[in-house]
């Protein structure tokens, strides 16, 4: 199994060759000049909520791959009105989970706003823990640091993905703790140097992290990592 890094939230992993994309953010993200949008192309897309930075490329994605979108049940229907086929749209709702031909995806709860770029209300912001092959990926989406990251930690997570730029969630600091939280001691950081407000300095986020023991990685935008 392996992750790409494609900039701000947007990751994709490849399941033994089910592609599974999510938060597609990428021809509109000034650090992805490099990423071809048109080459990305999965078999599912997932939204943690709606925000442009998180849903801009969903649609053409969508129309090159013929991907499955899966979001909450009201982002789900601002998917439909991009024109995306009923039958290549699936809700769902926090605490639900899905059996998928890869493993299963949970649901889980996330602390931030939602609303979908046409202004309309979002639902609930979410997070996604992965069950695939016996191994289990939190992928917190945007949030900030919540007592509800407890709940997770009995699931005996082997990958965590947190955001980390601060301003519209949490910081460095922050996830620390809640990588704390999930008992989750590999970290991807997400969320992080697409615009000023979320810029970090990333040495000192990896040297806070490794002060912690836990495993912090920043992957560069195209690049590809073992899962």
């Amino acid at each position: 199994m392996k992750a790409t890094y494609y900039g701000q939230s947007c990751m994709e992993f490849d399941f033994d060759g089910t592609k599974v994309l999510l938060d597609p953010f990428v021809s509109y993200n000034p650090l992805a000049k490099e990423i071809d949008v048109n080459t990305i192309k999965p078999d599912y897309i997932f939204l943690s909520h709606g925000h442009q930075d998180h849903v801009a490329d969903m649609a053409t994605i969508q129309k090159n791959s013929g991907a499955t979108v899966l979001a909450i049940v009201e982002t789900a229907g601002w998917v439909r009105r991009q024109g995306v086929p009923d039958d290549k749209v699936i809700e769902f709702n926090l605490g639900g989970t899905v059996q998928l031909p890869f493993g299963s995806v949970k649901m889980v709860y996330a602390a931030h706003t939602n609303s979908t770029p046409d202004g309309q209300y979002g639902g609930f912001p979410v997070g996604f823990v992965f069950n695939v092959k016996g191994k289990r990926i939190y992928f917190a989406g945007d949030t900030a640091l919540t007592m509800e990251m407890k709940l997770l930690a009995d699931m005996k997570l082997d990958w965590a993905f947190l955001p980390i730029g601060g301003h519209y969630t949490m910081d460095v600091d922050d996830a620390i703790k809640a990588a704390e939280f999930v008992n989750c001691a590999r970290v991807v950081g997400i969320h992080y140097d697409s615009f000023p407000p979320i810029m970090i300095d990333k040495q000192q986020a990896l040297d806070k992290f490794q002060n912690e023991d836990i495993s912090l990685s920043l992957p560069e935008i195209g690049s590809t990592f073992e899962l």
